[in-house]
């Protein structure tokens, strides 16, 4: 947003102070109804869609931070969603939740703000959240830049933040858990899939921003690990719908495959723009990390289907916990929608949160950000991808790594998938051999805790 954008009112307030203060309804997507011109406050309504005042005086208040609204709004409204299915389930004690109502019978209320996919929002609110809201810690952002923005608030101020989304790695912070894939649970294994089944030539794209980039970075460096090569590299701005330039170049480069990381808007379009310029699946296959269930959907399943996808979790994941999800996921919000890997992140350390609250008051300790950091990590939840863990030292998530194929209906035919949940490594080996994150035990958030070993980190799988 710049200081040209026009102004739109909304129930008697301009655009500008709605997104900084306005937010939706309980859990309706409905946008928070204003009265009287003045400025309305987040939703700070407890989980369930009951008021403040009944979510009691010793509720337990959470952040909630995700865009509806701007070009990142297609995936991260999902987030929101799911976020939302875990703080109903455990205010109400159901789903995978079987400690009672809320924590130790406390309810969580939820305050919930809308950054309309605009970075400095994301700074702004954060500090709202924490300074003026009090929450606990926050559940929230989904770009590696909304995270970035957000990063020196949560560190100055000693705040929480879960982050749920898969990202480029190279972070080693005391404030962030980090439940999505690390570059070693998602680039490290399909980077050699593609080498093995399409070939040696890879077309790198991505929208031009952090994650993509970086991300890339670390794909071709395994790709040249690999023995393969890099045929083109191009980027565009993030929320471009037009790719014909773009597409040309990959004719003309004639790659094996194109490694995609497109986010938001962009993933619809350069998918119909591929098919309509007549190139096929089966003649250069798409593999990309960002393109989930959710944009599949959007696009129409017959512009996706025979490319693939690296992610944690698919729809398809054959699971007792997954099944249930999906079910308990469509129960509320729609038979017609989907669940993609990013939502089931968002879902999942939701519980990490509550449990980790749920351990402090059984010892007596009260929810500061100290206690529940220390708190959280460690915990395991039996995941709808599968059992999954807060790594002790680097406060990232063991996690499943699976690739996908795209079918007719819009769903994934799993390719590929470890055994168990992969130990989390923040920093690429194929960029940095050995480089580490140990927190010390407690967390004095002091010093360094990037190590360098110098050594070959192998594979390891969570034991449970």
């Amino acid at each position: 947003m710049t200081s040209h954008e026009p102004l739109i009112v909304i129930g008697g307030i301009n655009r500008r102070k709605f997104i900084k203060y306005g937010s939706i309804a309980l859990g309706t997507g409905v946008l928070a109804a204003c009265s009287g011109g003045g400025e309305p406050a987040a939703d700070s309504g407890s989980s369930g869609g009951s008021s403040p005042a009944a979510a009691g005086a010793d509720a337990i208040k959470v952040g909630v931070m995700y865009s509806t609204t701007g070009t990142i709004a297609i995936v991260e409204k999902s987030l929101q969603d799911a976020t939302f299915l875990a703080l109903d389930q455990i205010n109400e004690g159901t789903g995978p939740w079987k400690g009672g109502k809320g924590i130790k019978g406390r309810q969580i209320q939820r305050v919930v703000v809308n950054p309309d996919s605009n970075w400095d929002l994301y700074n702004q609110m954060s500090k709202r959240l924490i300074d003026e809201d009090k929450v606990s810690c926050v559940l929230g952002c989904y770009t590696s830049a909304s995270r970035k923005s957000v990063l020196p608030v949560f560190e100055e101020k000693n705040a929480i933040l879960y982050y749920p989304v898969y990202y480029e790695g190279n972070e080693c912070s005391s404030n962030v858990f980090y439940t999505g894939a690390a570059p070693n649970q998602q680039i490290t294994d399909s980077i050699p899939y593609a080498v093995k089944n399409f070939g040696k030539k890879g077309f790198f794209i991505g929208s031009d921003y952090i994650y993509p980039k970086e991300s890339n970075r670390i794909a071709k460096a395994e790709l040249v690990k690999a023995g393969g090569e890099v045929v083109g590299d191009e980027y565009a701005a993030l929320g471009t719908t037009e790719f014909i330039t773009i597409i040309n170049k990959i004719k003309q480069a004639k790659p094996d495959f194109v490694l995609s990381n497109l986010v938001g808007d962009s993933i619809p379009a350069f998918y119909r723009q591929y098919k309509d310029a007549g190139i096929t699946a089966e003649q250069i296959p798409i593999m990309a990390y960002p393109t989930t269930e959710e944009e599949i959907q959007a696009m129409g399943p017959e512009y996706a289907e025979g490319h693939y996808s690296s992610f944690n979790y698919f729809q398809a994941v054959d699971t007792p916990e997954n099944k249930a999800f999906v079910e308990q996921f469509k129960a509320k919000f729609g038979q017609d929608r989907v669940t993609n890997g990013v939502m089931e992140a968002a879902y999942l350390q939701t519980f990490f949160m509550a449990q980790a609250m749920e351990k402090l008051l059984d010892e007596g300790k009260e929810i500061t950000p100290d206690n529940l950091r220390e708190a959280t990590r460690g915990q395991v939840f039996n995941a709808p991808q599968g059992t999954v863990k807060i790594d002790n030292d680097n406060y990232h998530t063991y996690l499943y790594s699976r690739i996908g194929k795209w079918k007719s209906d819009g769903q994934a035919e799993i390719v590929f998938a470890t055994p168990a949940a992969v130990k989390p490594i923040p920093w690429s080996q194929a960029l940095y051999k050995g480089r580490v994150c140990v927190h010390s035990v407690p967390d004095k958030r002091a010093g360094d805790s990037i190590k360098e070993t110098k050594t070959d980190l192998k594979t390891e799988y969570l034991k449970v």
